[in-house]
């Protein structure tokens, strides 16, 4: 039985698309290894999202190379498809997959296997307009499924490349989605993430359906779904329509991943963001109106192109004022190709590190403000992993419905099922909570309505 290794760097939809080449692989009677060890093909699905994802991505091929020059070493993802000729350099690697016609690698690879020449399959992502469907019934780690529901991304900010190396928005198939989403209820997996390139981007392809739509569809044509998160949503995509539908639901949990990247709206504007913060606010307004529990986190990028320490303040005020319960702060880096990183006015490492600590201080400091919230409440968790101490060997460790990370006493066998656990100590980065009960279906819908 010939054998696959994979390794996967950068973002959830990378590790969601790994999943679906290895069920292509599988299909094809191949046994998947672990990467370190000897493997007929090692697959790389890379990241380019900033110039270190570049690096790391030549890194990782090099030692699979090393590893067994005898394998076939195949590159995908998106440092294949925005810099196939600089991969095709690095000596060893044999077959290179863009960020599409992922149906067409093992194909590649038999046609490398017989010629001993390089295959280069990376082809204008920009002139794609369909969504390649990749099937994943079960994932390898278990507990929280991936649901990839778009491609692609229409906004071309300053900073970012990943519409050179995504291509332009398109959308999966509804029923394609709502099939999945049944395939993987009935694989026994009771929270589905959904994500893409730009998640709540679903549908702006198309001319009668919209993501709204979607999550009504997923709420009320899934047998058996418990839980659904949606990975981000711009404050654009938070319509009216979409704010009904998460009020309505007993399924969408209380957390939103709402990206804000600056509250200073000069530098929104150098980044070519699409809103102020004046709009942003009114939304988040709007829908904690709707869902008065909710958890917000976002992204906060810091020491962008001409911050001055007025912009930053004004951002530092902004994400006080809006009380996120977590962020991720990312320092600018340049990402070559990008206008961003031609702009003058770079700010100092130093500078931006110190404005990187302050921002990450101030996220502290929220989040344990949000979780207090929640000291002595009971909360639904699912477990996703046992918690190695050896003084407590029966330690589990998920996500409450809002997200909070949760620590408590539970047998292994309750990994994956929804659990009542109270919150008996606060904190963050981590809640302790002590095991109620297991939920069966009945109660869960109450427990929802009770918590609406």
């Amino acid at each position: 039985m010939p054998t696959v290794a994979f390794h996967t760097l950068g973002c959830k939809v990378n590790h969601y698309e790994t999943e679906g080449i290895w069920q292509m692989f599988m299909n094809q009677g191949y046994e998947r290894v672990d990467f370190n060890r000897q493997a007929d093909v090692y697959v790389i699905n890379t990241c380019t999202v900033t110039n270190t994802g570049d690096k790391k991505s030549r890194q990782t091929i090099r030692k699979a190379v090393r590893q067994n020059p005898e394998s076939v070493v195949c590159v995908t993802g998106c440092y294949a498809q925005t810099s196939p000729g600089e991969i095709m350099e690095i000596p060893g690697v044999d077959v290179i997959v863009g960020t599409q016609n992922r149906s067409k690698m093992i194909e590649y690879i038999e046609e490398h296997i017989q010629t001993r020449k390089p295959v280069n399959g990376v082809t204008n992502i920009m002139k794609s307009r369909v969504f390649e469907e990749m099937d994943v019934p079960e994932f390898t780690d278990r507990t929280r499924a991936s649901l990839k529901i778009q491609e692609g991304c229409n906004n071309f900010c300053t900073f970012c490349i990943i519409p050179w190396s995504r291509g332009l928005l398109r959308s999966r198939g509804p029923e394609n989605v709502i099939n999945q989403a049944q395939q993987l209820v009935d694989a026994g997996y009771k929270e589905i993430v959904l994500t893409g390139i730009h998640t709540a981007g679903y549908g702006e392809d198309m001319n009668d359906y919209n993501f709204a739509m979607l999550l009504h569809d997923l709420e009320t044509k899934v047998e058996g779904l418990k839980r659904v998160r949606i990975s981000s949503i711009e404050a654009s995509q938070i319509t009216d329509e979409v704010i009904e539908v998460l009020d309505k639901s007993e399924k969408i949990v209380r957390h939103l991943h709402i990206p804000l990247q600056s509250g200073s709206n000069t530098v929104l504007a150098r980044m070519r963001r699409k809103y102020t913060t004046n709009y942003y606010k009114q939304k988040v307004d709007k829908i904690r109106k709707a869902l008065p529990n909710l958890a917000i986190t976002s992204d906060v990028i810091v020491g962008f192109p001409g911050e001055t320490d007025e912009e930053f303040k004004e951002t530092y005020d902004f994400v006080k004022e809006i009380g996120y319960s977590e962020l991720h702060v990312f320092p600018f880096s340049r990402r070559t190709g990008t206008p961003a990183a031609r702009m003058k006015d770079q700010v100092e490492d130093e500078l931006k590190n110190d404005r990187v600590h302050q921002m990450i201080e101030l996220s502290n400091q929220l989040a344990k403000e949000y979780a207090s919230k929640y000291q002595d409440e009971v909360l639904e968790v699912i477990p996703e992993e046992r918690v190695h101490d050896e003084e407590h060997p029966e330690l589990l460790v998920g996500y409450t419905d809002n997200y909070l990370k949760v620590q408590f006493e539970g047998t292994p066998d309750l990994i994956g099922k929804i659990v009542r656990v109270k919150i008996t100590k606060s904190g963050y980065p981590l809640n302790k909570g002590k095991f109620v009960r297991i939920m069966d279906n009945a109660t869960h819908s109450q427990y929802q309505q009770t918590a609406q």
